[in-house]
């Protein structure tokens, strides 16, 4: 028993590596994909490609208490490698690359518990696990949330600018007011910033030392704070519109408008971190 577990221990070097470039072969597709995805026209995963590398250096960030863990195989790394395994064929026989990324980030739990242990993915679970937001949606699902966010965020905004004596309503998405016509369109849904503001979200919880609760506690106000801060977007570029004119409101204010939206969101997630520590 003892040189079987002496063996396990002394697994060579090079295996990790070898099974891991296995690995990158087989879900090359995938990779196409989402490159395709992240640098689409309109993409709402236009940060796809640093999520790949923030991991990295939360990894490179653990380097010390990585080397002091002593490599033991779990049995539960050549299973979960199989269940992978078999999500992939079924992503691949099936065309949907949305499961193949979830079978991908499987793949890196089931590498970790086979060659390095249960300690390892203990320490390794949240850089693998934020990974998840690299992988697009399906383009159905970006459609219909789409959708229901520009909705709401027409509705909240006509109440508030009837509120503030712009007097306008709703027809759909769009905002029909006195001298300006203000449509929300899909890409200022508000779902692209609130796909980024969980990202930065879930790495200002992992930050956190704080219990769970409370980490969970601040990724949930991402949703919030994103769905607010798109509608106050919406009602100032649509009181520009009413007041100096529509063009106005669709050249460069509302590019910049974009910028400073996120901004605050910044800012609005960092003084909820405060309050809930």
């Amino acid at each position: 028993m003892a040189k079987s577990q002496a063996a396990i221990i002394q697994t060579p070097s090079y295996q990790p590596w070898l099974v891991g470039l296995l690995v990158l072969l087989v879900y090359a597709p995938s990779f196409i994909w989402m490159w395709e995805r992240w640098f689409a026209r309109d993409s709402y995963y236009s940060h796809g490609l640093l999520i790949p590398l923030i991991s990295v250096f939360l990894i490179w960030q653990k380097r010390d208490v990585l080397k002091n863990i002593v490599p033991q195989s779990s049995p539960w790394g050549l299973k979960l490698f199989f269940a992978s395994i078999a999500l992939q064929l079924f992503s691949a026989l099936f065309r949907v690359y949305f499961t193949s990324g979830f079978s991908l980030i499987f793949m890196l739990y089931a590498l970790v518990l086979h060659f390095y242990g249960t300690r390892a993915l203990k320490e390794l679970f949240f850089p693998i696990s934020f990974l998840i937001f690299m992988v697009p949606l399906p383009l159905v699902v970006i459609t219909n949330l789409s959708f229901r966010l520009k909705i709401l965020a027409a509705q909240l905004a006509v109440v508030a600018l009837n509120h503030m004596g712009l007097v306008c309503v709703q027809h759909g998405s769009a905002i029909v007011m006195r001298h300006a016509y203000v449509v929300v369109e899909d890409v200022c849904s508000g779902l692209r910033s609130l796909i980024t503001l969980m990202a930065l979200g879930s790495l200002f919880a992992y930050g956190m030392k704080s219990p769970w609760p409370k980490k969970l506690a601040l990724f949930a106000c991402t949703i919030p704070i994103a769905v607010i801060t798109n509608i106050l977007r919406i009602i100032f570029l649509a009181s520009v519109g009413e007041i100096w004119g529509v063009p106005y409101a669709t050249g460069p204010i509302h590019e910049i408008s974009g910028f400073i939206v996120f901004f605050g969101a910044f800012c609005l997630l960092a003084a909820a971190q405060r309050m809930i520590e």
